[in-house]
């Protein structure tokens, strides 16, 4: 459906993309893991072609999308098949309300059933309530949630999430990492959550600190990978203070009461 041939970006300079070749077929669920500042978000902005890469291409079934985007007709079919939602929703909501903040994508490409979808979609993720009100009253999460709608909405053929559940409590993530595996669309899913990892994507792709793609496999493999987990980032390590129940430091009785020691942790894995 989509590939990247050597996609490289920097800003102002500074790589934040370096040689990247992959190729995504439809259907397929992957996550994009990495630390903060890899280019995850870089990689979606040009995979939705709102970014311009320094050199290489994408190319949407078979089409360089970067030269398609100055057909209309390419354009158009492109971004109503292609959803990229921002890790700050603020960022795409605009309109007065939800309904039709919802509604606006519809709207612009003529369907005339544009606040009945709205109204289907809001139900879907849960903002049947709140359809009145303005995005920018609502919670973080509710605007991450009328973001995603808004996608939906139009029935695209591929979704790019970048971190979907940042601003979503426990519960609320459960929920949606179900609700997104149900979809029938293609997914990229952008995090540094390891524990969600082989949840949100059979298919996992890392991205190094030094913005290479360092591994494309299996979501569940890479949790065992300590090398890659390092390389990106994705593995830290820190000190640990323990007590002696049965010693007293204070008393002057070495190798007990406090003892501190280091070893690698990847809590969200785990």
């Amino acid at each position: 459906m989509i590939a990247t041939e050597r996609l490289t970006h920097d800003f102002d300079g500074c790589p934040s993309l370096a040689a990247i070749d992959l190729r995504l077929e439809a259907g397929q669920k992957v996550v994009l893991l990495g630390s903060n500042g890899c280019g995850k978000s870089t990689l979606l902005k040009l995979l939705a072609g709102v970014l311009q890469p320094v050199s290489g291409r994408v190319l949407y079934e078979g089409r360089c999308v970067h030269e398609g985007l100055r057909e209309r007709a390419f354009r158009r079919r492109f971004r109503r098949e292609v959803g990229l939602l921002f890790q700050q929703a603020d960022a795409m909501l605009f309109n007065a309300t939800v309904l039709e903040e919802i509604a606006f994508g519809p709207r612009q490409h003529g369907l005339a059933d544009a606040d009945e979808r709205a109204r289907a979609w809001a139900a879907r993720v849960g903002l049947s309530n709140v359809l009145d009100r303005a995005p920018w009253t609502l919670s973080a999460g509710q605007r991450q949630l009328v973001g995603l709608a808004s996608l939906l909405v139009l029935d695209p053929r591929l979704l790019l999430l970048d971190e979907p559940t940042a601003a979503l409590d426990p519960r609320s993530s459960g929920w949606l990492v179900d609700f997104l595996q149900d979809l029938p669309q293609t997914l990229v899913v952008a995090t540094h959550n390891l524990s969600l990892a082989s949840e949100l994507g059979r298919r996992c792709l890392v991205l190094g600190e030094d913005h290479t793609l360092i591994h494309d496999g299996d979501a569940l493999a890479v949790g065992r990978d300590r090398e890659v987990l390092l390389r990106a980032n994705l593995v830290h390590r820190h000190r640990h203070r323990h007590r002696h129940e049965d010693g007293d430091a204070d008393a002057g009785d070495p190798g007990k009461g406090p003892h501190e020691h280091s070893h690698f942790h990847t809590h969200d894995w785990e």
